[in-house]
């Protein structure tokens, strides 16, 4: 046999066998993924078996959380939860995209190069650190400036009917606003310079003005990305503890004012979890998990639907 036909065998023979080494390589690194997250599932529902065998589905719409009675509920969790998320996130849906289009498309190249790595380093700041200048700056201005103007100007809407304060649900929802303005501005700014810049230029030659250029072709082809961010933005609001326990007050009932103290799922575990003196209110507190387990997997679900959603308007195209 010549040597290159042998040359050729032993190269083919490699080649197999490292197309077979990267499938195993890739299914069992899936395979980790998808078993850790069983693994999480299940301890997790596992914990909370008790909470559920006593309390069933009314804990979801129980607001009692009174460990010497032995009885807890879950919804002034869910509702704190709720309003801080959403909060953050129309604040910092809006202010995220901003930044990226200032970024991408009006800043100065020498601007970029200095305000782009400082937004991305605000992602970088510690939870917790971010919480205790939320306790030290963020609520004493808030509660001297910003609060009073809400009610002296929107005293009228119920949620900004109550007195200023240092701590509640307003605080902790800007300190959630401010930790996921970072995530959407990164993954914004990139959608946004990935628009071909042959197709701005063009919408600009045809006599767009950059605004028209911007809502038409920028933000019209970035929207599935879009929609991924705020959806990213909200996942990490949701499932945020430590600095939200820092600043939201540990008051576990709802007000109809954001001023007051309030509670979410995630910090209540982070308070009480540790030295929980009763299987009952450990195995409330898994449960508590297991609901934000759901929540964020639901969360991730609606934002690929909706991906896929805008992909098939886009392309036609399953």
């Amino acid at each position: 046999m010549p040597a290159t036909q042998m040359l050729g065998g032993t190269r083919r023979l490699r080649d197999r066998l490292g197309d077979r080494l990267l499938f195993l390589l890739t299914l069992l690194a899936a395979l980790v993924a998808v078993g850790l997250m069983v693994a999480i599932a299940y301890k997790v529902f596992r914990g909370a078996s008790l909470s559920f065998s006593s309390f069933g589905l009314s804990f979801l719409t129980s607001s009692a959380w009174d460990v010497n009675k032995g009885v807890f509920g879950a919804l002034p969790g869910l509702y704190g939860t709720a309003v801080t998320s959403l909060m953050a996130l129309l604040i910092a849906g809006p202010l995220g995209i901003a930044i990226a289009l200032f970024l991408s498309e009006l800043a100065p190249r020498g601007v970029r190069g200095v305000v782009g790595p400082l937004v991305e380093m605000l992602a970088a700041i510690p939870s917790v650190v971010l919480g205790l200048w939320g306790i030290l700056v963020l609520g004493p201005f808030v509660a001297a400036h910003i609060e009073p103007w809400l009610h002296r100007t929107f005293g009228f809407i119920p949620i900004f009917s109550g007195d200023p304060s240092s701590s509640g649900v307003f605080i902790a929802g800007l300190v959630l606003a401010i930790m996921i303005v970072p995530i959407v501005a990164s993954i914004c700014r990139e959608l946004f310079l990935a628009v071909p810049r042959e197709l701005e230029e063009g919408a600009l030659a045809l006599g767009a003005t950059r605004w028209e250029m911007v809502r038409g072709v920028v933000l019209s082809s970035s929207r599935p990305g879009i929609a991924a961010a705020l959806i990213l933005g909200l996942g990490r609001a949701l499932g945020e503890a430590i600095a939200v326990t820092q600043v939201i007050g540990a008051g576990w009932w709802i007000h109809r004012s954001l001023f007051d103290p309030g509670d979410t799922l995630a910090s209540r575990i982070a308070s009480q979890f540790q030295g929980a003196p009763t299987k009952l209110l450990t195995s409330s507190l898994f449960y508590l998990a297991a609901i934000l387990l759901v929540i964020g997997l639901a969360t991730n679900l609606i934002a690929q639907l909706i991906v896929r959603r805008f992909e098939f308007q886009r392309t036609g195209a399953d």
